[in-house]
């Protein structure tokens, strides 16, 4: 490539805050006291926080170097496989930032919080209408919540219908955390090989599913970027059970105005807001996993529930069939505002969104296409799935490829999963990517396939010009260093 975006520059070295300062710094001034001095309980001084002292200019350059440290999607494309790290237009941080919601304390009564009940309420209608679902929850606080949350309201549907069932279908190609949400349910989950498309077989699943089979975990897209195809065929044959579909819709960027999911067969949907409808992800912050259901699925729902009234809206625990509280307040608001404004904000082009999510992914899979190894030669939905296959000869691996493209100036794919595919690379380009930004992106993953075979020494000790050399991840992994 001609020029890379990654280059060498000023590294900032930042020791721990209990490194720096000295007695008696302070980054504030204090009023003069109007108090006598009261004496300190020695033993609690000895015990209690040890606080180092700094001045401002301490603080704020300990903080700022930190911050560059980090890599996130407004310094560069952030190909990340599975996790939808798009652009995240910064008109949706000023609305969570308006005071009347930033400041909205959660033990507030009904009649003071009714603009953000009704901001709640109306998101919850936008969502069912963009998926086709009728009611929907907003408490989930995350992804993998809004999982359990959907196994729940099946595990109580059928406990409510005096229907005992102990097993659930997941796909090999499903989210990972899918396993474990149908066990917090006291499910057993039985695994389902796709075919050699890359998706699922209706024949697979008719001869798994029976009567003691709760429903299937599909994730559609699923992790290898397919969109499963034959998912009405197949919910007809969970639903000839009495079974139910769940729907793992984290993909649900490659959607959006163009899938009904209901029409399709989908009894219970979960989405993230923090991926799909552009609000920030990744960094431990908040994320938001709202649950959407089919109508006889409604009473299930989670509580409170926001319901309307003579006044507007308020917050309602009046539902006997509700599988009750998962989540205390609803200290992701700001989550939910961010995502409300984007759809507001987007309104019909949430369609292009994903019409140029799908046309990005798989322009990416061509361009890289004979670059490196693609197990699946076929249309491909927001995300396409690569191998080291053509590396490994010349003793290059995933790893060391995801490393070498750090020094480039990019974040790395996603590596090794999913699982399905051995010593998979998963590149996600989403839509918020223009072209020249992917070409870019391809020219650096094509400086590192050629450098793979004339200097496969630089890829085994890469990335070289980061804050930090390659660690030793095994090491990491089994002594872990949990403090300074």
């Amino acid at each position: 490539m001609s020029e890379r975006v990654g280059t060498q520059g000023l590294f900032f070295n930042e020791p721990l805050l209990w490194e720096r300062g000295s007695r008696g710094r302070s980054g504030m001034s204090l009023p003069r006291a109007d108090v006598e001095p009261a004496p300190v309980d020695e033993d609690l001084v000895g015990n209690g926080p040890d606080i180092p002292d700094l001045s401002e200019p301490e603080v704020v350059r300990h903080y700022t170097r930190l911050s560059q440290w980090n890599f996130g999607i407004d310094s560069n494309m952030y190909p990340l496989g599975s996790c939808t790290m798009k652009y995240n237009p910064k008109t949706n941080e000023k609305q969570a930032a308006r005071p009347g919601f930033a400041g909205a304390h959660p033990l507030l009564p009904s009649e003071l919080s009714r603009g953000a009940l009704q901001l709640m309420a109306e998101l919850e209608q936008y969502l069912a209408e963009i998926t086709g679902l009728d009611a929907a929850t907003l408490q989930p606080a995350a992804g993998a919540q809004g999982e359990l949350t959907g196994m729940l309201i099946m595990h109580a549907w059928f406990k409510h219908h005096d229907d005992r069932r102990s097993k659930i279908i997941v796909p090999d190609t499903a989210h990972g955390t899918n396993p474990a949400s149908a066990a917090l349910c006291g499910y057993r989950a039985v695994p389902a090989a796709s075919g050699p498309d890359g998706i699922l077989e209706t024949a697979v699943i008719d001869r798994l599913m029976d009567d003691e089979t709760a429903g299937i975990m599909i994730t559609n897209p699923n992790t290898l970027g397919f969109f499963e195809e034959n998912i009405k065929a197949i919910a007809q044959i969970v639903h000839r059970h009495g079974g139910l579909v769940y729907c793992d819709g984290a993909n649900m960027n490659a959607l959006m105005g163009i899938v009904d999911l209901a029409a399709a067969g989908v009894d219970i949907l979960h989405l993230n807001l923090h991926k799909t409808f552009s609000t920030p992800h990744g960094g431990g912050g908040p994320g938001s996993g709202p649950v959407l259901v089919r109508k006889k699925l409604e009473p299930f729902l989670p509580v409170p529930r926001v319901v309307p009234d003579g006044k507007g809206w308020r917050l309602s625990d009046d539902f006997p069939l509700s599988i009750g509280k998962i989540h205390a307040f609803q200290g992701n608001f700001g989550v939910m505002v961010k995502a409300y404004s984007y759809i507001r904000s987007m309104g019909a082009d949430l369609k292009r969104a994903s019409q140029l999510a799908v046309l990005n992914a798989n322009y990416l899979k061509e361009r890289l296409k004979g670059v490196l190894h693609l197990p699946y030669d076929r249309p491909c939905m927001h995300e396409c799935v690569f191998t080291d296959a053509l590396q490994q000869p010349y003793g290059i691996t995933t790893l060391d490829m995801a490393k070498r493209l750090m020094d480039y100036g990019f974040h790395p794919p996603t590596v090794y999963f999913p699982l399905v595919v051995k010593d998979a690379l998963m590149m996600e380009p989403t839509e918020t990517e223009s072209r020249d930004d992917i070409d870019r992106f391809v020219e650096a993953l094509e400086a590192v396939a050629k450098e793979a075979v004339e200097s496969p020494e630089l890829l085994r000790e890469a990335p070289h010009v980061c804050k930090t050399e390659r660690l030793d991840e095994t090491e990491a992994a089994r002594n872990p260093r949990l403090t300074g």
